[in-house]
């Protein structure tokens, strides 16, 4: 009895160790299938933005369903083949327009690369159709949001031509913009505030808008929004504020954020997303830019009745099919 009394401790003990054991094991494992099924997500990202990730993406058939391109640019032509090669390989794009407004027009050489770019990204048959948008006043920041005669699409995503995202990451964002497609859908996003010791509005850039978790702004450098706003834009929008922005260089974005939210009434929609920036800084990396866009805003308001059209958002939409876990 008494040797018997003693072994039952020991058994208890070792069957407590082969238990420990067991589950040391089993949390193992679920780690490697958690670090496996992560890593699978998040290929196309490691890989970097020239992955062609398009094959999961809807197969739109109408041009309803698809977008247009509305691509800004500025004497960068390698910049210009490098965001035309890949974007027209994206499903979505029905066409990309080129806002030109370089003192000379588009050289042969340029006008020929990109035709066979456009071939050689065909599929089933279909060509992404590519138009340059001419512009007689030269460099004006306006030109950007001219409004396009014979344009197929109600959704337009404007973007910077050093500015590219995953054809997946465009598709997410689109379908995004489908369920408001009347107000705006952007990657980068920006707030304003008041400041009540001056008696007026701040801009805020990205560290505000991390700091708070507020935005009121998209800007146009690379959002989704509704191809109606161009004509309300050139043609009802007052004609100071884009006097002003052509001699000052600068709020067009501003401008555009305005009009979408005085129409819509509605805050913009964030989308987050991997951006693959090109090119080197604009003009955000110079001097003075936030209190230039402050300026913008309060000009603006002025313009507009003393009335802040632009309206608050914590919102942020995610593609829960690239989280590893909610």
């Amino acid at each position: 009895m008494r040797g018997t009394s003693l072994r039952r401790p020991v058994m208890v003990q070792r069957l407590r160790q082969i238990a420990v054991t067991i589950k040391i094991k089993l949390l193992l494992c679920c780690c490697i299938v958690l670090a496996i099924v992560f890593f699978a997500s998040r290929a196309s990202d490691l890989m970097g933005w020239t992955c062609d990730d398009c094959s999961t993406a809807v197969r739109y058939s109408t041009p309803r369903k698809r977008y247009a391109i509305v691509m800004n640019t500025w004497k960068r032509h390698d910049l210009l083949k490098k965001s035309i090669d890949h974007y027209t390989a994206c499903i979505g794009v029905e066409s990309i327009h080129i806002v030109w407004s370089e003192p000379s027009p588009p050289p042969d050489s340029l006008v020929s690369y990109l035709q066979r770019t456009v071939k050689a990204n065909s599929r089933d048959g279909r060509e992404t159709e590519l138009r340059f948008e001419m512009n007689e006043e030269d460099s004006s920041l306006n030109n950007r949001f001219k409004e396009i005669k014979g344009l197929k699409t109600e959704a337009i995503f404007s973007v910077d031509d050093d500015v590219i995202f995953a054809c997946s990451t465009l598709e997410f964002a689109f379908s995004v913009w489908q369920t408001a497609p009347h107000t705006m859908v952007g990657f980068v996003p920006r707030m304003h505030w008041i400041d009540r010791s001056k008696g007026r509005y701040r801009y805020g850039g990205w560290w505000s808008v991390w700091w708070s978790g507020t935005y009121s702004m998209v800007l146009s450098k690379a959002a989704f929004f509704h191809s109606k706003y161009l004509d309300f834009y050139t043609n009802h929008m007052p004609s100071s504020i884009r006097h002003y922005i052509t001699n000052n260089r600068n709020c067009e974005d501003i401008a555009m954020s305005f009009v979408v939210a005085n129409l819509s009434g509605s805050p913009p929609v964030w989308v987050q997303g991997k951006i693959y920036e090109v090119g080197s800084s604009g003009i955000s990396s110079l001097g003075g830019h936030s209190e230039r866009r402050s300026q913008c805003l309060n000009i603006f308001v002025e313009e507009y009745g003393g009335i802040m059209p632009l309206l608050p958002s914590t919102l942020k939409a995610v593609d829960a099919r690239r989280l590893w876990s909610w």
